[in-house]
């Protein structure tokens, strides 16, 4: 057997089938694409399934690949045992109604034990078989040769997932040696029995039937095979290691973690936090990588859960601080050779992964002390679990996954109330529906408005006029009604229309109706249950009726501006991932007449400078005098053209593309101009944080830009005239002003340093003694905590032997200090406990060392008896 690295064993297995007349699949994202059975790609034939369903014929029907995936089905057993993991790679070759079994058991013998290739002792492996595939014992006894006695039959060598391609399946197995397993009395110690001895190495899944709706088998037209060997578990029995985490694909991980807490790993002890932490920090590296971000729903759970887990087990380690992140250049590191992505992306996904620890970390250290009190109550009391509200707020106030809950109570012997939890958590999903429902002044009548399904065409994107739009329905409270008249609120629909509906973060339009017989003012438009635009109309004098001709005209004032902040969120949008990265996503905006918002997805504050850049690049796109041209297409179309897609918007088989020059394509079905030359002027007026991983910009174009930028240069004009020097000298004066300020402060602090330097000589005189001890307890004026500090060193350093308590009064709050020389702490007197029991009668507190002290008080009225209990003290404290 060759001595082979992982990269090597991943390069000769895509080489050997490449040499087979196969196409090299390129390892897809880990995010499914047009998948909704999936949360990850789980497996190597996941991002197959549409050769394999006939969706798409394949250019090459033989396929081969090196898959990344992630199954998270039991996270619970990772780090305890030797081969489960979160993130694995699958070696597959694939056949779509091409070759069939003599192929894959002859070139899969091959590649194993040629000595071209992996070389292994052809009798160190054995194959199980399903009992009534006689084709393949034929293959395996036949052909290649195995003995009987190592070709094991088994039931469940049949690959099933009920309805669809199903068949048997065939797994090759190698044997370890005797010092992994030599009990002749073990019943479980064969070929795909539960050992350590005998491991699969490869799994062939001859697909030659079609489980019917009925239960019934019937043979496939065309057979395919699906094959998959597992990349860590072949390593280990290459790199003869005792499990996958001793394999090149995780020690390095596991040095690094030794490096940083100080640790040694013992591949014949304990290591379960080792192999927790090196598990998870891949899974969350590769996922960040392909744009998964960590969050409370779906795979961003699942990260956070990861991460979660990863820092729980790390403080076994004695890590009680942000580490990972550190972690992600040696992943990087390790799968650079076929994944170059993740070297890319490595310091977008560090950031991502030292937020979350920090957030996390801002929490644990309070939710594990409440935790470790609840399951000690639960104990005390007899009780079996955790109950459902203990473990929601571990949740929701902590960040603890309700599965970090569980694990650490099933490592107490408890259970946790998941019903209870459930039913917290949907009382607080009702609040807050209920809150959004508060907010909504006006509720749709939707019995009414989805018996509506008369057509209504939007023809807006061309018209801000329509002169015969027919009224096709009144809607007056929660009826139908035949008329509206002076006064009344109503929602109108149109058979065409020019108002745009409040849809895709852009408005509505507002505008005005007249008919002959009426004026109606157009508030509001939003689209009904049968898509129809639904108008909220105010009518300001005369009859509206069903049926009526009406003049519909939008304020097109309003719809302009409007525009423009729409055509330049696509502009920054791309601006965003020029400047910030690939990783940037829209999520979120709010595009009106009078700015634009935009969220997306960024962890860490953008800079200054990059601000300025990307607000220079939108602004150089609007002077490039751009078209932008829009058009439809199919949905598969337009993504193959590269346009940008929002994350969780659902779209139609037909899609509306916008296209800004060559600089910006993407899905949208709101309002744009004709040319970025329309925008005049964009200007950044704020850039914030808005939660874990998203940032927000607001911003202006057009007129509204220019007055912003115009009040900026009134502004600074009026500054120069204060500082009487020209806007270009304000800097230079500045900065004058600043250096005045530091010598002005410095000549401050060497006066304070006289002032206290003579009240300190005041002071020598108000030493009293109690219990033999001198002190001194007095009250200076005009003092702040630096100053009191100063003072009570002074004063130690003239005593040799003394306790000080100082006290002063700033903006109606009581300053302390309390200090006790050398000799005295040593006699068990401490400043900390002193200025505590003072602070305590003036309404505050405070603490510190034992030679120094400080604290605050809200009662000014009680710092003479305060200072005078400062003998009481001293005389306890020596008796005791």
């Amino acid at each position: 057997m060759k001595q082979l690295s992982s990269s090597e064993v991943r390069n000769m297995f895509l080489e050997f089938f490449k040499g087979k007349g196969h196409s090299v699949e390129p390892s897809a994202s880990l995010i499914p694409v047009d998948d909704p059975s999936l949360l990850w790609i789980n497996s190597g034939v996941a991002t197959l399934k549409k050769y394999f369903d006939g969706r798409v014929v394949p250019q090459n029907p033989r396929i081969c690949n090196a898959q990344k995936a992630i199954r998270t089905n039991d996270i619970e057993n990772v780090g305890y045992t030797a081969r489960h993991h979160t993130f694995f790679e699958m070696l597959g070759n694939f056949s779509i109604g091409d070759y069939f079994k003599d192929e894959a058991i002859t070139w899969a013998w091959e590649f194993l034990t040629s000595p071209d290739w992996i070389a292994f002792d052809p009798e160190k492996l054995s194959v199980t078989i399903h009992p009534d595939d006689h084709e393949a014992y034929k293959l395996w006894h036949g052909k290649i040769a195995i003995p009987d006695e190592r070709i094991i039959r088994l039931e469940h060598n049949f690959w099933d997932i009920g309805e669809g391609p199903s068949g048997p399946n065939t797994e090759i197995f190698y044997d370890r040696g005797p010092e992994f397993g030599n009990d002749p009395n073990d019943p479980e110690l064969y070929p795909g029995g539960e050992n350590e001895r005998y491991l699969e190495v490869w799994n062939l899944v001859f697909s030659q039937y079609n489980h019917n709706p009925d239960g019934s088998f019937t043979p496939l037209p065309k057979k395919n095979i699906d094959t998959g060997m597992g990349l860590e578990r072949m390593c280990s029995v290459i790199q003869q290691a005792k499990t996958n985490f001793e394999t090149d694909l995780f020690l390095p991980i596991i040095h690094k973690i030794e490096e940083i807490s100080g640790r040694t790993y013992n591949p014949d002890g304990e290591n379960t936090a080792f192999k927790v932490i090196a598990d998870h920090v891949r899974t969350v590296t590769f996922a960040i990588s392909d744009g998964a971000l960590p969050s409370n729903e779906g795979r961003g759970y699942v990260l956070r859960r990861l991460i979660r887990r990863a820092v729980r087990y790390a403080m076994d380690l004695g890590i009680n601080k942000p580490f990972m992140y550190v972690l992600t250049p040696v992943v990087a590191d390790i799968m650079k050779d076929y994944y170059m992505e993740v070297v890319e992306n490595t310091s977008f996904v560090q950031r991502v992964i030292r937020r979350e620890e920090e957030r996390f970390h801002e929490t644990i250290h309070e939710g594990l002390a409440i935790l470790k009190d609840r399951i000690e109550e639960a104990k005390a009391k007899n009780q079996k679990q955790i109950s459902g509200s203990d473990v929601f707020k571990l949740y929701d106030t902590f960040g603890f996954p309700v599965e970090l809950t569980e694990e650490y109570a099933k490592n107490a012997g408890l259970g946790i109330d998941q019903k209870g939890f459930e039913r917290e958590l949907a009382k607080q999903r009702e609040r807050a529906r209920a809150a959004r429902r508060d907010e909504q002044s006006m509720q749709v009548q939707n019995d009414t408005l989805q018996s509506i399904t008369a057509k209504s065409t939007f023809v807006g994107y061309d018209q801000f006029t329509v002169d015969d739009a027919r009224v096709l329905a009144i809607v007056k409270g929660s009826k139908v009604a035949e008329s509206a008249s002076k006064g009344e609120k109503v929602q109108i629909i149109l058979d065409r229309t020019p108002f745009y509906a409040e849809s895709g973060g852009q408005v509505a339009d507002t505008g005005r109706m007249t008919s002959a017989g009426a004026s109606l003012v157009v508030q509001d438009v939003q689209k009904a249950p049968n898509g129809q635009h639904l108008h909220t109309c105010l009518v300001e004098h005369g009859e509206i009726a069903a049926d009526n001709k009406v003049r519909a005209a939008i304020d097109v004032r309003k719809r302009l501006a409007t525009q423009n902040n729409h055509t330049a969120t696509h502009l920054l949008h791309q601006a965003l991932k020029d400047t910030l990265g690939k990783h940037v996503n829209q999520a979120g905006s709010y595009v009106s007449p009078e700015r634009l918002r935009f969220d997306f997805t960024h962890f860490g504050q953008v800079t200054e400078e990059e601000l300025e850049r990307i607000e220079k690049t939108v602004n150089e796109k609007i002077w490039e005098q751009l078209d932008v041209t829009t058009s439809q297409m199919p949905i598969n179309e337009a993504k193959a053209l590269g346009a940008m897609a929002l994350f969780g918007e659902k779209y139609g088989k037909i899609v509306r593309v916008v296209k800004t020059g060559d600089y910006s394509l993407e899905l949208c079905g709101g309002c744009h101009v004709r040319n970025t030359s329309e925008l005049g002027l964009f200007a950044i007026v704020s850039e914030s944080g808005i939660g874990a991983g998203t940032r927000r910009i607001e911003a202006l174009t057009g007129r509204r830009a220019y007055e912003k930028m115009n009040q900026s240069e009134q502004e600074l004009k009026n500054i120069g005239r204060m500082l009487k020097v020209k806007v270009e000298q304000i800097p230079e004066r500045l900065t004058a002003l600043q250096s005045q300020i530091k010598g002005l402060e410095k000549e401050n602090e060497a006066l304070m340093a006289k002032i206290g330097h003579a009240k300190v000589h005041d002071l020598e005189r108000s030493v009293k003694h109690a219990a033999g001890i001198a002190y001194i307890a007095e009250k200076v004026d005009t003092m702040d905590m630096t100053q009191l500090r100063a003072m009570a060193d002074d004063l130690k350093n003239r005593f040799g032997s003394l306790i000080v308590v100082l006290a002063s009064v700033q903006d109606g709050k009581v300053l302390l200090v309390s200090g006790v020389t050398k000799d005295l702490t040593a006699k068990g007197f401490h400043a900390g406990k002193i200025i505590k029991d003072v602070a305590a009668l003036c309404g505050g507190g405070g603490g510190g060392r034992p030679d120094m002290a400080q604290a605050g008080g809200r009662k000014p009225e009680n710092i003479q008896k305060a200072l005078q209990s400062v003998a009481d003290l001293i005389e306890k404290t020596t008796v005791g």
